[in-house]
Parts: C-alpha cells; structure tokens; sequence
C-alpha cells in the first residue's frame, strides 16, 4: 500500500501504530481505526460485546476518546437472523456503554461470520500515545491479565473450566474506557494495546518504534485464571507460535522463566489491556489510581537505554539470589 502523503496525518503507517490520527485544528485530531474478527463464543451477544471492545480499544490505545462507530458484518446464510441481530445488540450496547453512537455500517454474505467496528474519535494532537514515545527509563504498565488465546483454545479443545473461560469472556468484554480515563491524568510518554502479536510481540514495536529496550519482569505480569495450566497442556493457538516466530529474533528470555509462561507472553489477546509507559513516580500514582478505579493493572517492567529495538524478560529477583 502507497504510503500517504499529507502534512495533516499526525500518526500513519510508519510505526504501526494501533489507528490513524488526521490534524483538524490546533487542539483536535481525528483518530480512526477499524477491526472485525471472527466468533470466539457460542454467546452472539457476548461475541458482540467482545468484538466493539476490541475495536474501541485502538483508539483508547492512542490516548484518544472514541465517538462514533459503523459496524462491519459479515453474515453467512446458514446463521439464523435473530442470531445475527443479537450480535448487533451486544455490539450496540458495548458503544453506548462507552458512549459512542453507531450511526450504521455495511454487511456482506459471506461463508464465516465476523463482526467489529470502524470507529471515529478525537484527541488532542499534543496528548497522542503513540509506540515511539517511550523513554529510557519509563516504568511500563499493563492494565489487563494475559492468556485470552490460550483459554479459548482450550475451550475449542472442549478443556477448558467454565469459570477459567468466563473469567477470560469477562476481560475481553471489559472496556479500556476506566484506564483510558485514569492515565489522561497522568503523563504517559508511549504504548499501545495489547492485542494479536502478544505482549512480547507489541512490546517489540514499542521498542523498535521508540528506539529503547522493554525490560519485562515475567513474574510481575499478570495471567488469566488457568493460563499456565492450559499451557502446560500444549493448548497454545497456532497464533503464538507465529508470534514468536516472527518476533523472537528481537527477545531474549532468562532461561529460568517456565516455557508455559514463555508461551503466554507470546499468546495472541482479544481485547487485551493497555500497555502504557510513564515516569516511575508517575507510574506509581498511576497504578494506584487504576487499581481503586477496579483495573487490575500492574507494572510489568521499564524501559532503558540499552539494546535499541530489543525486548528482555528477566525473572523478579529473589531475596536471597545473586
């Protein structure tokens, strides 16, 4: 695709950045995104919900407030209308609940069904959170739990505990619109959402983008209910391993940390959190803000100055260790 040309795009293709954000004025931007998926529950309201989620979720990534949105459907013959219009519900009520208008949208025949949102919002063009923003010496923080592909694949193996996988629909239901709104009040120099390459995945283009290292501490970072289990089991969608495939040259792990957990960091996230990076005292702040605001956040690493465009996990240090 020709790469567009035009001093008004602020954020375009050059960084893979989670949405496009076109200059309107001084203090306004235009950010837009589009994303539609497949069925990943036998629930059409729930995979509804899900998938608005994960679409509204790009432009709360760019620091951004979505607006308005147009669905996108793709509707095969073989599934009931009724179906189908429970899929536009649960999608419908996930934009009102984050106060974005759907103003209509377009459906094609097609053999699968898929669905999501293009979504129109704002932001303003000094407040951008872009993946090359980071700095050395940033804390880095992630506000939901990892192990989404892995607990669906399970399910899809007919494996998975039904708490385990509510726990997982749950999350990826659940809005970026609280921690969107508690880190507008803090300073937050980079990041993006967590979403199909994995965390180790989207912490490489953070890295590479920003020209810094992303020093993860595996143990820090927070898994869904029954992720290392079903990992264990060899449950690892094919996703992972292209992740890891494709992003590996630019990882080094401590051969200490547990390949379930290697796996998770590489597991591909619906709807997963925000990856965002502040200065320590601020992230600090941040976190505990989160954390009252009913986010289950963490701190998961920081960034330095050393191997530009590298990431490294480490094992949190263990007293009594060297």
């Amino acid at each position: 695709m020709p790469e567009p040309q035009d001093p008004r795009i602020l954020v375009g293709l050059e960084t893979s950045d989670d949405a496009g954000v076109y200059l309107l004025g001084d203090d306004c931007a235009l950010v837009q995104t589009l994303d539609f998926f497949s069925p990943l529950t036998d629930d059409p309201y729930l995979f509804g919900q899900i998938a608005a989620a994960n679409s509204l979720s790009d432009v709360y990534a760019m620091g951004g407030k979505p607006l308005t949105a147009l669905n996108i459907a793709c509707y095969a013959p073989c599934v009931p209308l009724p179906l189908m219009g429970e899929v536009l519900r649960g999608g419908a009520d996930k934009a009102a609940e984050a106060g974005v208008v759907i103003l209509g949208g377009h459906t094609v025949e097609n053999a699968d069904m898929k669905y999501g949102l293009a979504v129109t919002g704002t932001v303003n063009p000094k407040k951008i959170v872009k993946n090359s923003g980071a700095r050395a010496g940033d804390s880095i923080i992630l506000t939901k739990p990892l192990g989404t592909g892995i607990i669906t694949t399970a399910y899809k193996a007919e494996l998975a505990d039904d708490t385990h996988l509510q726990a997982a629909l749950n999350s990826m239901a659940e809005l970026n619109k609280t921690a969107a709104e508690v880190f507008s009040a803090y300073t937050v120099h980079g990041g993006t959402d967590v979403t199909g390459f994995g965390l180790l995945g989207h912490a490489v283009e953070v890295a590479r983008a920003s020209k810094v290292e992303l020093v993860l501490t595996a143990d820090a970072i927070p898994l869904l209910p029954g992720t290392l289990d079903y990992a264990a089991m060899g449950l690892i969608p094919a996703g992972a391993y292209r992740n890891a495939e494709y992003f590996g040259s630019s990882v080094s792990i401590d051969p200490a940390i547990p390949e379930a957990l290697v796996d998770a960091l590489y597991d591909p996230q619906t709807s997963g959190g925000l990856f965002f990076t502040l200065p320590p005292a601020e992230a600090a702040r941040a976190l505990a803000a989160l954390r009252q605001a009913g986010v289950p956040a963490a701190i998961v690493g920081r960034c330095e100055a050393g191997a530009a465009g590298r990431v490294r996990g480490e094992r949190r240090e263990v007293r009594g260790e060297r």
